[in-house]
């Protein structure tokens, strides 16, 4: 928002933020083999993820990384003429990592406004400046070697940069947030960037947290006390799910085993019983993009609109509602690569990357270069990747005395 606007505006917008609680995916802007994504791609993406069998509401929204087509310099995505076809609600999303400078997603922005005006502004449901920026920079992400990140003041700037390019358009109204790990947000050094934001992202995944009794059966309250935590730390800001998912095939986690069965029960138990329909959530995934991630989250193969396990929800769940105090929330540091690849998210390394090209994976992290954003990234943690670095959910350290 403007620094001129009145805490009463404020009020009325930060109300408004939440006022839909949005069902939809996370996509990133290339294909498995790392090819870019064109308007045929997407189209079938939104228009399977409308469709899809037994869903307990229509995942009309999408949540994109960048605003620019994939290995172009600052052309528009072609995800947004997709979206106007499909009436597809779009969460935007502006690279940040490994940058000094946006300029490249503000002008693709500002060639979609100009090029699809009202039918493309009407469809958007926020901003987010990022995505697991601050992770990247903190203890963990340097020890995940999860690439170059943006430190607080960066973001603000960047911020700043964006409401001054889309001032006196369509889109100097739509509520302004950042997406990260949920240990951000706990972090009090943080706290500038969450006074600047209308609504906070957060990405949790309990698959990944090493340590803390990360089995299935657990998941439910992992979650819990981390989408709490930040509640807690935010104070009135909507809470927004940006990304979460469990693998229905891959290596064992620690305690975590990746299976359709799992995958099912973790749908039911945070999707159903804590999220849909309640907050809203983007969720890791509908079809996965990445082939070096051996974890897979999709839901649906080949973008079928059956998907792998039953989307029915239940109407009695597993999950104690005390918040989970017999268990410690926390992550363990993985990076991105570990969940990305499925259509979401980047990886990011040093700017430019050698090829001139950002890939993005679907945990939100992007190897910049020109600010481009490509889907497709992580590994495991403890693997390392050139231009595919990795980031993720982690916890400093700091973090587990709050439990």
């Amino acid at each position: 928002m403007r620094a001129s606007t009145t805490l009463a505006v404020a009020g009325v917008l930060a109300s408004g933020v939440s006022a839909e609680n949005y069902l939809g995916f996370n996509s990133g802007n290339t294909l498995a083999d790392r090819s870019a994504k064109f308007k045929a791609d997407w189209l079938a993406e939104f228009n399977t993820a409308q469709k899809l069998v037994n869903a307990p509401g229509k995942f009309n929204a999408v949540r994109l990384y960048t605003n620019i087509q994939a290995y172009s310099k600052d052309d528009p995505i072609q995800a947004f003429e997709a979206a106007i076809e499909t009436k597809t609600k779009i969460l935007l999303g502006v690279w940040a990592s490994g940058t000094d400078n946006i300029d490249n997603e503000l002008s693709a922005l500002k060639k979609a406004i100009t090029k699809y005006g009202k039918d493309f502004t009407d469809l958007v449901i926020g901003m987010s400046i990022g995505s697991e920026d601050l992770y990247r920079n903190s203890e963990t992400g340097v020890k995940n070697e999860a690439g170059i990140g943006a430190d607080p003041d960066v973001l603000l700037k960047f911020i700043n940069d964006y409401k001054k390019s889309v001032s006196g358009t369509a889109l100097s109204s739509v509520p302004i947030g950042h997406v990260d790990t949920w240990d951000v947000y706990v972090n009090g050094t943080n706290k500038k960037v969450i006074d600047a934001l209308d609504w906070v992202g957060v990405d949790e995944y309990p698959y990944y947290e090493t340590g803390k009794g990360n089995n299935i059966k657990n998941s439910g309250q992992l979650f819990d006390r981390a989408f709490d935590a930040v509640k807690a730390a935010v104070g009135s800001k909507p809470v927004w799910v940006t990304e979460t998912g469990w693998p229905s095939s891959g290596p064992t986690w620690d305690e975590a085993e990746a299976s359709v069965e799992n995958a099912k029960y973790y749908w039911n138990e945070i999707g159903c019983r804590k999220l849909f329909n309640k907050v809203p959530t983007f969720w890791y995934n509908l079809r996965d993009s990445n082939p070096d991630n051996k974890m897979k989250f999709q839901i649906t193969s080949n973008l079928s609109t059956k998907p792998l396990f039953d989307l029915t929800c239940p109407t009695t769940f597993e999950t104690p509602s005390n918040g989970g105090k017999t268990s410690s929330a926390s992550a363990t540091g993985v990076p991105t690569a570990t969940r990305s690849g499925s259509g979401s998210g980047s990886t990011a390394t040093s700017s430019p990357s050698t090829d001139g090209n950002s890939t993005s994976g679907s945990n939100g992290g992007s190897s910049s270069g020109d600010d481009n954003v490509v889907e497709g990234s992580g590994a495991a943690l403890g693997v390392s990747f050139s231009t595919f670095a990795i980031s993720g959910l982690a916890v400093v350290a700091g973090v587990f005395a709050l439990f």
